[in-house]
């Protein structure tokens, strides 16, 4: 033999390729061969478009598998390599009942959920092959490694169920089915963990909406049902994947914390798993409608894909819809644009405006109305609301904020703020402002306390505690609002 050419009787020579050393298990001229062109590592036969490691791994040849595996050239050998069949070389040691071959593999970091073409796992092709011999070493070694059982295929098969198909009792069997029983038990165990931490997250998130209790529930009931569907699979129920996601209208009055709850909102869908991200894009009518022909399709796709996986804000929505129409208004290709994108899963519009306004586009669109099925109330914020508000804002100031590290003296109690709205303001006032008014009592109130101050002061607590005095002086600047 010479140059990885042997001579035959009738004189003519064979030529020796590393896939015909990887399955004899020749080790001296794999190597051989691999050193004089280290490309060969990758080669593929003509037959199976099978790599040298998956030809020794279906073989048996571990010598020659671990020689691949501790190879040190600059190319590194492709554990995840797929043949005709999109099968790994963990699926043919698998599926050939390949044991020593299988442990190296998993050993250097294999993918023991790899699947082939047709959704199979190295699991399920080793149940057959165990069927057969009834060897269950191959099957014992890929359940050491996590392998799972109520992994399916694109039939929906998993590995026990194929099992049951060939026999109802055995070692095997056993085998299988007691760790599938220990897999659900740890499953369930880590789905129970986290059902109560994203309960407890939502909780939190909640705890800064004052009122709007129907949304509060249809919140909770939304994430209840996903992480209890994380539960019902975790133990191997087979149920239907979420339909269309819940696009939703915000109706009230400018302050009522429409765009606050948007936020909140994407955070807490996210966490659930509902949507891909806790993006919300803020849109209103200016940044969708163009100002010539064709301009407004391209103006709000680009919107939408911006929001893509999160959620579209849609802002005073009725300004999309003149009550008047006269001529071509281009915010109505707006909203067709908007809801010709709401089927299709990629993003969740919230659409909100004033309660009468929003009343009439939803009244007279028929598309809008079949689309928008959760429609919530933004009720003008009661004193005892506002107070709330006010206390919540100062729990959570932003770091970027005027407001940051101040703090409430203990005299600013809901009850002594909620009395000091009541009577330093008019209904109007609070019906116009809403949250606004918390806003500019907090700002005017930092204002006076900042004003109160003696130059020469140097008690760290008295230069960040804003007191109910400040709120009072505060109420005198608060602009004036018709009846």
């Amino acid at each position: 033999m010479e140059n990885g050419h042997v001579k035959q009787s009738s004189g003519s020579e064979k030529r020796i390729t590393v896939h015909d050393c990887a399955q004899s298990g020749d080790i001296d001229r794999f190597q051989m061969l691999l050193q004089d062109n280290p490309s060969l590592l990758k080669e593929r036969n003509a037959f199976m478009s099978e790599t040298p490691l998956h030809v020794s791994a279906s073989n048996k040849k571990t010598e020659i598998v671990k020689f691949l595996l501790e190879w040190k050239g600059d190319d590194k050998v492709d554990l995840e390599a797929k043949n005709m069949y999109g099968e790994t070389p963990l699926h043919v040691a698998a599926k050939n009942g390949c044991n020593e071959a299988a442990r190296l593999l998993l050993a250097h970091g294999a993918l023991v959920e790899a699947k082939s073409k047709y959704g199979v796992t190295p699991l399920m092709l080793s149940v057959f092959h165990s069927s057969r011999t009834e060897d269950c070493s191959i099957v014992e070694t890929l359940l050491e490694n996590n392998a799972d059982c109520d992994a399916t295929d694109d039939e929906g098969i998993n590995p026990v169920d194929h099992l049951s198909k060939i026999q109802e009792s055995g070692k095997l069997h056993d085998l299988l089915h007691s760790h599938q029983e220990e897999q659900r038990k740890k499953r369930l165990l880590e789905a129970c963990s986290k059902q109560k931490e994203r309960m407890d997250a939502l909780e939190k998130e909640l705890s800064n909406i004052v009122g709007l209790d129907e949304l509060k529930k249809q919140l909770r009931k939304w994430a209840k049902g996903i992480v209890l569907d994380e539960r019902r699979k975790a133990v191997g129920l087979k149920i239907g994947t979420a339909g269309r996601l819940p696009h939703m209208a915000f109706l009230g009055n400018p302050g009522t914390g429409k765009t606050m709850v948007a936020r909140i909102l994407g955070r807490l869908l996210h966490t659930v798993g509902i949507l891909q991200t806790d993006n919300v894009k803020e849109v209103q009518r200016t940044d969708l409608v163009g100002q010539y022909i064709g301009h407004t399709g391209y103006q709000t796709r680009k919107k939408i894909k911006e929001a893509e996986g999160g959620i579209l804000f849609v802002d005073e929505a009725y300004r999309l819809m003149p009550e008047e129409r006269s001529g071509r208004d281009f915010g109505l290709e707006a909203l067709e644009e908007i809801m010709s994108c709401m089927d299709d899963g990629k993003v969740l519009v919230i659409f909100a405006g004033y309660n009468e306004a929003m009343q009439r586009v939803i009244s007279s669109n028929e598309g809008f109305s079949r689309r928008v099925t959760n429609i919530f109330n933004f009720n003008d914020l009661s004193c005892e609301e506002l107070a709330n508000v006010l206390h919540i804002k100062m729990k959570n100031q932003a770091k970027d904020s005027v407001l940051h590290g101040f703090k409430l003296h203990s005299s600013c109690t809901i009850d002594a703020i909620a009395e000091l709205i009541k009577t330093e303001t008019i209904k109007t006032q609070r019906m116009k402002m809403n949250g606004g008014l918390v806003d500019i009592m907090l700002n005017n109130a930092k204002g006076n306390l900042d004003l109160r101050l003696s130059d020469d002061c140097a008690d760290r607590d008295e230069l960040l505690t804003i007191t109910l005095e400040d709120f009072q002086a505060a109420m005198e600047f608060l602009p004036d609002c018709p009846a």
